[in-house]
């Protein structure tokens, strides 16, 4: 019984419909579920993987669970993570009205601001100054030539204007002109940019970011919001200042329900959320585990998604022949862009190792995605955002060694079984960029998102890129919900 036979299972015998079961946590050998039955929601009872061995042996589900199969979650409550009812152990899933049992820890919300320190200024500078760069292969000379990475003779030009014509410390003012804090969840460290707008009727706005990306990556779409919204944007658990990372086990989910204890912390009952890349799995997240809480999610995304089906989304049906052969010519292409994507979910320590130390290898393994996924009439990365902000990114995963603590998310997500998206009842928004006349009909086949946009310009960095069509948008969605 596979994974899928079994979710099936669940669902004739609690006799509920497919769109009222969600997976949350674990893979087939180990699985939690989110079930709503009108306007309650359940935990389901964990499968463990001597449940499996007796559903392959036979058992049936109604024997295995008998009558004790969903236990209440009361409405806004927070999943209880003690070590006696932690999703990660094997043991069933339990609920605390209005507190997260481990979330004890002092709740402070505690100022901060970016001070990197001259030393690792200087020695950042000293790297650069020292990389020692590979031989050149003849006929390898043309910096927009993409094909087999980032050309040396870019990688070469960046690096030298990383050294000696950025100015890190312009950024640094420039980024601690916002409101800054950091507070514990769940024993991790979370880094939060808070940017309060004047109206006293915003709406809160959680901005999600993902990778190679960092709060960084906002910077140029939160002037453009802060008339309507009170902007709050977390740093990724691994990522920029939520380092170090207090332990494994950070994946989608157990950061989805961070966010939320953020956002209860700074008062925000009801809220919005908007995501890209990992964000936009965070973003979905909050709206299925949270639906009394998220006004409506606003996902940003790119044609390069199209690559996605049938792998992470599956093949809608009644597709045409010549609809099904663009579909795979997307994903050939999209195996060239796979390479980190593999390293990262298996092989995380191993290209941390590299990453931390060396400061163009860093430079390399970011900057290349800002060509390969930005968009394709663009040349060079800082011609399709800005020089200054991409480096300001890259040094911030220099400067807090995120680069390896970054990788190690991949590797829970890809190890979690969970779902990249999670449906919910929520009103639910996409924006396209760099889009495929094929997108909504393949990751949307039943035009379940109410609301739908699509462009020709940017790619999968739309707040670096394309801020202005991206405010709109999420203007544009959230004023239609009243």
């Amino acid at each position: 019984m596979d994974a899928h036979a079994l979710d099936e299972a669940l669902r004739d015998h609690w006799g509920l419909d497919a769109a009222t079961v969600t997976t949350l946590h674990g893979g087939m050998n180990s699985r939690t579920w989110l079930v709503r039955a009108g306007d309650t929601a359940y935990v389901a009872k964990r499968v463990s993987a001597a449940d499996v061995e007796l559903l392959a042996a036979g058992c049936s589900v109604a024997e295995l669970l008998g009558d004790a199969g969903l236990t209440s979650r009361t409405p806004g409550a927070a999943w209880n993570r003690s070590p006696q009812a932690n999703p990660s152990s094997g043991q069933n899933l339990s609920a605390s009205p209005g507190k997260v049992a481990v979330m004890t820890e002092n709740t402070a919300l505690i100022p901060f601001r970016i001070d990197i320190p001259q030393a690792d200024l200087d020695d950042l500078h000293d790297r650069l100054a020292r990389t020692r760069r590979p031989v050149p292969v003849p006929g390898r000379d043309d910096r927009t030539d993409f094909s087999r990475g980032i050309p040396q003779a870019y990688l070469t030009e960046l690096a030298e204007y990383w050294r000696d014509g950025f100015d890190w410390r312009a950024q640094e003012a420039a980024l601690n002109a916002y409101e800054q804090f950091t507070t514990v969840v769940d024993g991790q460290t979370f880094h939060v940019v808070h940017v309060r707008s004047a109206n006293p009727d915003a709406t809160p706005l959680i901005l999600n970011h993902g990778w190679p990306g960092s709060f960084v990556e906002y910077q140029r779409l939160i002037p453009l919001l802060t008339d309507e919204f009170h902007l709050v944007i977390p740093s990724l658990p691994g990522f920029g200042f939520s380092t170090p990372l207090s332990g494994t086990g950070w994946e989608l989910a157990r950061t989805t329900e961070a966010y939320a204890e953020i956002m209860t912390r700074l008062g925000y009952e009801r809220f919005a959320a908007h995501g890209t890349d990992i964000g936009a799995g965070t973003t979905g997240r909050l709206a299925a585990l949270y639906p009394e809480r998220v006004i409506g999610t606003h996902v940003g995304s790119d044609g390069r998604s199209l690559g996605m089906v049938g792998d992470k989304f599956p093949y809608p049906e009644g597709l045409s022949d010549d609809e099904i052969a663009q579909i795979e010519a997307v994903r050939a292409k999209d195996v060239a862009e796979r390479g980190y994507f593999e390293m990262q979910n298996h092989r995380p320590d191993t290209i941390g190792a590299a990453l931390v130390d060396s400061p163009v290898g860093q430079l390399a393994w970011i900057a290349e995605k800002f060509q390969t996924w930005t968009n394709p009439a663009r040349p060079t990365p800082d011609e399709s955002v800005d020089r200054d902000q991409l480096l300001t990114n890259v040094s911030l995963y220099w400067f807090t060694r995120s680069g390896a603590s970054s990788a190690q998310f991949y590797w829970e997500s890809e190890h979690s079984g969970l779902d990249w998206l999670a449906p919910s009842g929520v009103p639910a928004a996409w924006v396209v960029f760099d889009t495929h006349p094929l997108m909504r009909r393949a990751l949307d086949p039943w035009n379940a998102v109410s609301h739908w946009s699509e462009h020709a310009e940017g790619g999968h960095f739309p707040a670096m890129e394309e801020p202005e069509l991206l405010a709109a948008d999420i203007r544009d969605f959230f004023h239609s919900l009243g």
